[in-house]
């Protein structure tokens, strides 16, 4: 198999698995919010409610398509469809897993292992606010306006921490932008106690504070509760999408459940250890390495699957900032926290080495 159409492969797969998760997120958090709140959630469309995804999937494609007569055509079709491409654009440098064997040839379980994959999504994640501002601007809705305000300054507030929060994980990686090797380096063996535990090298043991930073600013880059006052219903009427109706709706709030994945699958790679788990390295001396490459994936899904029912976990049990609260935290708390964790990372691997 050449490399070209093993890349073209894990692309269409890692599309559908984004989009069959975006879609069965929605069943996800309603039975969450379902459980928290003591109530049973979706259960009339299929066993246990488990159509209900592809339900209102029909739903969306068989409503009205409305587009406002004094809006901004190409922009208000442009906005969601730009919102989405990034969702999925990011996907493309997270490493799946240890690579695979296929006629004895090795592959990469990562569609593009570039030496700026870091810079890459955060650089795709910053372009996520225009579709979000063209949605809004082009509606020519006040409400709307309003929302794709406040979820720039929003955004481009918090990713300020978020940059600052990586730059620690950088230096302790010896300043590899990579991905795939700042995973790797969790993989190495880390001793606790008396006990070499290999695959347990994980970046959350040294960098808490920075763990936490980036896990808020991932709340707020998502616009998912406590942060999601771009489409506050209550004071928005639904924010930047108001406007939007059918599929174009549809993608707005997909591309929020993609956001929700490729986060939860970036805290997994940067904090824990990606794929990397206690023992890897011994099945890996004992096991084939295609059967590796499936545990690998599976623990990697297993930790995304976590931080999503954390996401959900988060949004039906802290209420929502106020607007000031939350530029106050991003500006005068989360940006000088990040800070001095950098300066202290920097300060203790001059004087003690990594």
């Amino acid at each position: 198999m050449s490399i070209i159409l093993f890349k073209v492969i894990l692309i269409v797969l890692i599309f559908l698995i984004s989009l069959g998760l975006a879609a069965y997120a929605t069943y996800g958090e309603r039975k969450v919010a379902a459980f928290l709140q003591d109530r049973i959630g979706p259960d009339r469309a299929g066993p246990f409610g488990l159509l209900q995804p592809i339900a209102d999937g029909v739903k969306m494609f068989l409503k009205e398509e409305i587009i406002p007569t004094v809006s901004d055509k190409f922009l208000f079709i442009l906005g969601p469809s730009l919102f989405m491409m990034t969702a999925l654009m990011t996907s493309a440098v997270i490493p799946w897993g240890t690579p695979v064997s296929i006629g004895g040839q090795n592959f990469n379980l990562q569609v593009a292992d570039i030496n700026i994959g870091i810079l890459y999504v955060l650089g795709v994640v910053s372009l996520g606010v225009y579709g979000i501002m063209l949605g809004g601007w082009s509606s020519n809705n006040k409400y709307a306006l309003l929302g794709a305000i406040r979820a720039s300054s929003q955004m481009i507030s918090y990713e300020l921490a978020m940059g600052m929060s990586v730059v620690a994980i950088l230096l302790m990686t010896d300043g590899s932008l990579s991905l795939n090797a700042i995973v790797e380096s969790q993989g190495e063996g880390k001793l606790y106690g008396f006990i070499n535990v290999s695959g347990m090298n994980w970046n959350v043991f040294y960098q808490p504070i920075a763990f936490i930073i980036f896990l808020i600013t991932a709340f707020a880059e998502c616009n998912r509760t406590p942060f999601d006052l771009p489409e506050s219903e209550s004071e928005l009427i639904g924010g930047y999408h108001t406007e939007y109706s059918s599929m174009k709706l549809g993608l707005y709030l997909f591309a929020e459940y993609i956001n929700m994945f490729i986060s939860s699958a970036i805290i997994a790679c940067l904090f824990f250890g990606g794929y990397n788990f206690p023992g890897i390295e011994y099945l890996s001396n004992h096991l084939p390495q295609n059967v590796m490459s499936l545990i690998t994936f599976v623990v990697l899904f297993g930790k995304i699957l976590f931080f999503i029912f954390f996401f959900m976990w988060v949004r039906w049990t802290i209420p929502r900032f106020r607007y000031d609260q939350l530029m106050r935290l991003g500006w005068q708390v989360l940006m000088p926290l990040a800070i001095i964790n950098v300066l202290l990372t920097g300060a203790a691997i001059t004087f003690f080495g990594n």
